[in-house]
């Protein structure tokens, strides 16, 4: 739904053309927003230092680097989540299927030592990223910035593409992360779904299919954490997509954005606010609030079900939480437009990492 908004005043985010490598001639990352991908990270260029100002070690500057990617696809019936992670000591994967109506949630897990029996891509633009094992195999595959899935596991056999609009732009950034790192990342919400989608045998229309992208790496905080919520979803006024978040990308410009009907909107910071869970329990999930201080945003967002997981390794720890439900509230779109949310599906999530 539509609704003026008067007391709104926008104000325009800019973004410049995407570098074609990340790492420029003097080895130092091209900091902001850009519209569109970068063809390579060009990490091997980077010019790392310690917090003394030494050139880091090779070691350092290898296992420093983390990378992730992340896909979600929701379907009239289902939602999957899918993601690969490299963190250098270890990879790992999960893949979770989950019946909207059914409210039941089932899940595959993998995790690999340093590097083997997995593979990620090393360019937001082009490459391969998989992981396989006895639970079934995963697989993102991108092609001049187009991400094919590919599943098999769970009982799912997939073999999807992401079609963006075409005039749809992705967000895409990278920001400083601590002393001397730096992250980028890009998204992409709200994506059209196309290929073949079977889940126990019986196959699913991809005509109300609807996705969205992470990818996500650099020399993040050896600890750090972060608060997200992301909207994949097909609405009466047509496709909307949101991704916002709180912790990581904060420093100079952040990665809150909305899209409708393909149409890319920046955003200003969020706030978050709930009551973090301190048990494994699913029956006592509380509402949400994510707004912002400008009055440009605000959302309620009730849990139905999570995916968690705790794993204290002494040198990593990371204690997981990705919650599936419902949004409620309003948006206003770069243009003073104010969109209204009323049981919206999507996700949210609360996430401590060491790594």
């Amino acid at each position: 739904m539509l609704a003026n908004a008067a007391h709104w005043a926008p104000k325009t985010l800019t973004s410049s053309a995407a570098p074609l490598r990340l790492i420029d001639d003097v080895g130092q990352p091209v900091f902001g927003h850009f519209d569109g991908p970068v063809s390579e990270l060009g990490i091997e260029h980077f010019n790392y230092f310690n917090e003394m100002d030494k050139p880091a070690s090779r070691l350092a500057k290898h296992f420093d680097y983390k990378q992730f990617q992340f896909v979600s696809i929701v379907t009239p019936h289902y939602v999957i989540g899918v993601a690969l992670a490299d963190i250098r000591y270890v990879g790992s994967a999960f893949c979770y299927l989950y019946g909207i109506k059914t409210n039941r949630l089932v899940e595959s897990n993998w995790l690999k030592p340093l590097g083997l029996g997995y593979q990620m891509s090393d360019s937001p633009m082009q490459g391969n990223a998989n992981i396989k094992g006895a639970k079934g195999t995963v697989e993102f595959e991108i092609e001049q910035g187009r991400w094919h899935l590919r599943l098999n596991t769970l009982g799912i056999e997939a073999d999807l593409t992401l079609q963006p609009d075409v005039l749809s732009l992705p967000m895409a950034m990278c920001n400083p992360t601590g002393y001397s790192g730096w992250t980028y990342t890009q998204k992409h919400n709200a994506l059209k779904v196309t290929g073949s989608l079977m889940i126990h045998h019986e196959p699913q229309p991809l005509q109300r299919a609807i996705a969205g992208y992470d990818f996500s790496a650099g020399y993040m905080r050896r600890e750090t954490s972060w608060r997200w919520a992301s909207i994949n979803s097909l609405t009466e006024c047509g496709s909307l997509g949101l991704n916002l978040a709180a912790g990581v990308n904060e420093t100079g410009c952040n990665e809150n954005v909305f899209w409708i009907d393909g149409e890319r909107h920046l955003l200003g910071p969020v706030h978050f606010k709930f009551q973090r869970q301190t048990t494994d329990r699913t029956d006592n999930m509380g509402l949400w609030q994510i707004y912002t201080d400008n009055g440009q945003l605000a959302l309620s967002f009730k849990p139905k079900n999570c995916r968690q997981e705790k794993l204290n390794l002494g040198l990593l720890k990371s204690n997981f939480r990705q919650y599936i439900g419902y949004f409620d509230g309003y948006i206003i779109d770069n243009f003073g437009q104010k969109h209204l949310l009323d049981n919206v599906l999507g996700l949210t999530e609360d996430h401590f990492a060491r790594w």
